[in-house]
């Protein structure tokens, strides 16, 4: 009987050792392989689409998919949302918007400090003619085209049409900015398709004095848009005596087949908005795509009016998010006789707190102001119109106001020198039953501390 036991407890005590030499050769190889993976940067938790479990991907698809550049989540289309990377599998990637956001940092246009001119469209009725606008020729009706609402030509792509003043041959001041948005569709696939014409996109400034509005134009910017993918804009300005016009022209070809073609140069992105902008200083007149200047006239003779003249058909859609500002005023200059600046130049995508790319324009001009005063501190503030319940807009401003704090971190701001809060609309500078007084309550305050 005790060799029995002898005999089993001797089993055990083998089996005990085999078995704990068996745990710790386990350790020791998942040492190794936790070693690998993190030399390999193949971490378990970075599977790819590929590798996870079919019920897992089915799941993940389900809730969208996370942008592998910039970490977002949700994205729904082929395309991130927030920086415009290609979904993983997709081919390749799209012209990011953080290439875009990198122009306007290098840019050297300045919006206007007022507001006096701005439309959306969001309030407008599908199919009516816009409410802030008058037709010269053609046909022109509100649609939606690429989630937002536009003026849209619609007679064949042939129409004029100018904002709506009170004075409508002289509402531009002797300094002012203009701005608004262009989709551009991709490339057509068909060779019909390609050779089927050209959409122009024409911006007119003229002067008050002739009876006849087409007697009166001083100068002209040609927007053109093929349907190969091939662009350029061209421009005929009248010089201040009125005796010579300049001219110009620029290609800005989407196509690779182009001879001129350069893709670090081209400021254009194709299935995107695209953000056009001019600025008028009394006597020099720019002009700008997302950020990049591509007209520079040191000498034109002021305009008074403009309107947009469009002619063409399917390649282009239609004008959004037009904005008219007056005045540049330095920033250190309106922080001494205010002890704030109020800018309408950092503005956000609808309902949410993504800051456009074009406010990085402004957004610098704050950081490079705070650089050259160290002991300057601001409270951010985030203003918003009436439009909207206070539930949705005061936490709304709040992480609008967090997300230009980030921004300025992100150009070296220190994070203690700056303040995030939300105001929502309970700050109101002018009237929100109005348009213009709504566009100037959507601000941004930077108060000094």
């Amino acid at each position: 009987m005790k060799k029995i036991v002898l005999v089993i407890v001797a089993l055990m005590l083998a089996s005990s050792i085999a078995s704990g030499q068996s745990i710790l050769e386990r350790l020791r190889n998942k040492g190794r392989e936790v070693i690998e993976n993190a030399v390999n940067g193949n971490n378990e938790e970075e599977q790819t689409e590929e590798e996870q479990p079919e019920e897992e991907v089915h799941e993940h698809a389900a809730q969208g998919w996370t942008c592998p550049e910039c970490g977002h989540e949700g994205n729904t289309g082929k395309f991130c949302e927030e920086c415009g990377a290609k979904k993983p599998g997709e081919g390749a990637a799209a012209p990011a918007k953080k290439q875009v956001q990198m122009g306007y940092a290098k840019t050297d246009f300045v919006p206007g400090d007022e507001i006096f001119f701005e439309d959306t469209f969001e309030q407008e009725q599908l199919g009516e003619f816009p409410s802030q606008w008058d037709l010269l020729s053609g046909y022109a009706e509100v649609g939606s085209f690429a989630g937002r609402k536009v003026i849209a030509f619609t007679d064949d792509g042939q129409g004029c049409v100018i904002p709506l003043m009170k004075e409508p041959r002289a509402f531009l001041p002797e300094v002012f900015t203009l701005e608004y948005d262009v989709y551009l569709g991709e490339p057509c696939d068909s060779e019909d398709e390609r050779e089927s014409g050209t959409s122009i996109l024409r911006l007119v400034f003229a002067n008050p004095e002739a009876v006849d509005y087409s007697e009166g134009e001083c100068g002209d910017i040609d927007f053109f848009y093929r349907g190969d993918g091939s662009a350029s804009i061209s421009w005929s300005i009248m010089k201040p005596d009125a005796s010579s016009n300049l001219q110009g022209r620029k290609e800005l070809g989407l196509n690779s087949g182009l001879s001129d073609y350069n893709e670090t140069d081209n400021p254009l992105i194709p299935g995107e908005w695209n953000h056009f902008a001019v600025s008028f200083n009394k006597r020099a007149l720019k002009g700008y795509i997302n950020g990049m200047r591509v007209i520079n006239i040191p000498l034109a003779l002021a305009p008074r009016c403009f309107w947009f003249d469009h002619s063409g058909n399917y390649i282009y859609s239609g004008v959004s998010n037009v904005r008219l500002a007056q005045g540049a005023v330095p920033l250190y200059d309106r922080l001494a006789s205010e002890g704030k600046i109020v800018t309408y130049a950092i503005t956000f995508d609808t309902g949410k707190a993504t800051i456009k790319p074009e406010s990085m324009v402004e957004i610098n001009r704050i950081a490079e102001l705070m650089k050259s005063n160290p002991g300057l501190e601001f409270e951010v503030q985030g203003h918003c119109d009436a439009t909207g319940s206070d539930a949705v807009n005061d936490p709304l401003s709040q992480k609008r106001a967090e997300a230009i704090v980030a921004a300025l971190v992100e150009q070296g701001i220190a994070q203690a020198r700056l303040t995030a809060v939300g105001k929502g609309s309970h700050s109101p500078i002018a009237s929100n039953s109005t348009d213009e007084g709504r566009a100037k309550n959507r601000r941004v305050e930077f108060v000094k501390k």
